[in-house]
C-alpha cells in the first residue's frame, strides 16, 4: 500500500477504529508504555522531515491510541490529556470526549484525523472514527455531515446548546494551505443512533442557509475566536480584507480591529456586531 494514497488511508483508518485488540499486539510491544509511545509517536508525525515517515507514525500512532482506549473505562482517564501533538477535548457532562489532529504535507496541504469515544455504562471501547472528507465536500457551510464524511478540523472548544438535548457547538482551527487557514464554528449532535456535524441555528440574514461557520484569513495571521461563558456569546476578530479591491481572496483577510460575537439563545444564535472590547486583567 502507497501511504502517499489518500483512499487507501482513509480505508486504513477506519479498519484501525474496528479491529480487534490482537492486531495490535503484533506491532506494539506489550511491555511498552502506550502513553510513552504515543508521545514518542506523536512527535514523529510532526517533526519527521519526510512525508512518509510523517505518515508511517501516524498510522502506527492510531494503533496504539485504540489499544490503549480498549482499556475498560478509559473515558474517565486523563493520562492522554498531557500530550501535545493531538487535542483532547470533553463534554462538561463527560458523556463524551473528542481526539483531533493534523499532519501537514510536503505540498502545504492538510490532512485530518479524529475519534469521538462515546461513555458506555460497562466501560467497554464505544469508538467513531471521523474520516477527513473535506476536499470532496460541495459547499462546507451548508452540508449536513457524519462522521465518515467529515468537514476535518482540530477542535479547541465544546459548549453545550442547553435547550438543544444532544446538541453541542464546536470550535476548531484548520489549516487548508500554506497562504490561508480557518477558523470554523460547527454543531455536533450525538443522536441515539447516529451522530451528524452541522445545524441550520445561525440567524442572520446573510446566514439563513448555514449549517457551519468557516472564516478564511491569512495564514500569517492569528484570529480570536473563544467562548464568554459569563456572556453566553462566542467571541472573535472581524475579519477584512487589507483593501477593498481584495474582497474574496481570502489570503489577504486579516483582523480589522473591531469585534463581534455569536450570541448563544435558546435554540439559536444570533449575531451582535461592532462590539466594544476591553482588555482582560
Amino acid at each position: 500500500m502507497q501511504l502517499g494514497s489518500k483512499g487507501a488511508l482513509l480505508s486504513l483508518f477506519l479498519i484501525l477504529f474496528t479491529c480487534t485488540p490482537r492486531l495490535y499486539a503484533q506491532n506494539v510491544d506489550a511491555d511498552q508504555d502506550l502513553p510513552d509511545s504515543l508521545s514518542h509517536l506523536g512527535y514523529k508525525m510532526y517533526n519527521e522531515p519526510n512525508e512518509p515517515e510523517r505518515l508511517q507514525a501516524n498510522y502506527l500512532f492510531i494503533k496504539t491510541l485504540v489499544q490503549y482506549l480498549k482499556i475498560p473505562h478509559s473515558i474517565d482517564d486523563n493520562t492522554l490529556d498531557t500530550l501535545k501533538m493531538i487535542v483532547i477535548r470533553r463534554a462538561p457532562e463527560n458523556n463524551f470526549r473528542i481526539f483531533s489532529w493534523h499532519i501537514q504535507l510536503n505540498d502545504g496541504s492538510y490532512r485530518y484525523y479524529g475519534a469521538i469515544q462515546l461513555r458506555t455504562k460497562d466501560g467497554s471501547l464505544h469508538l467513531k472514527a471521523l474520516i477527513d472528507k473535506s476536499p470532496f465536500i460541495d459547499k462546507p457551510e451548508e452540508a449536513i455531515l457524519d462522521p465518515d464524511n467529515w468537514y476535518g478540523a482540530q477542535y479547541y472548544d465544546i459548549i453545550p446548546l442547553q435547550h438543544l438535548p444532544q446538541h453541542y457547538l464546536l470550535l476548531g482551527w484548520r489549516g487548508t494551505t500554506p497562504k490561508v487557514t480557518q477558523k470554523i464554528i460547527d454543531v455536533i449532535h450525538l443522536g441515539e443512533s447516529s451522530i451528524t456535524f452541522g445545524k441550520k441555528i445561525f440567524k442572520n440574514q446573510a446566514f439563513t442557509a448555514v449549517s457551519r461557520l468557516i472564516y478564511r484569513y491569512n495564514a500569517q495571521t492569528s484570529m480570536l475566536m473563544k467562548y464568554e461563558k459569563d456572556q453566553h456569546r462566542i467571541i472573535m476578530d472581524h475579519l477584512a480584507p487589507s483593501t477593498p479591491s481584495l474582497e474574496g481572496q481570502f489570503e489577504h483577510y486579516g483582523p480589522d480591529m473591531s469585534y463581534d460575537a455569536w450570541k448563544i439563545k435558546a435554540d439559536h444564535l444570533v449575531l451582535e456586531e461592532d462590539l466594544p472590547l476591553k482588555n482582560e486583567d
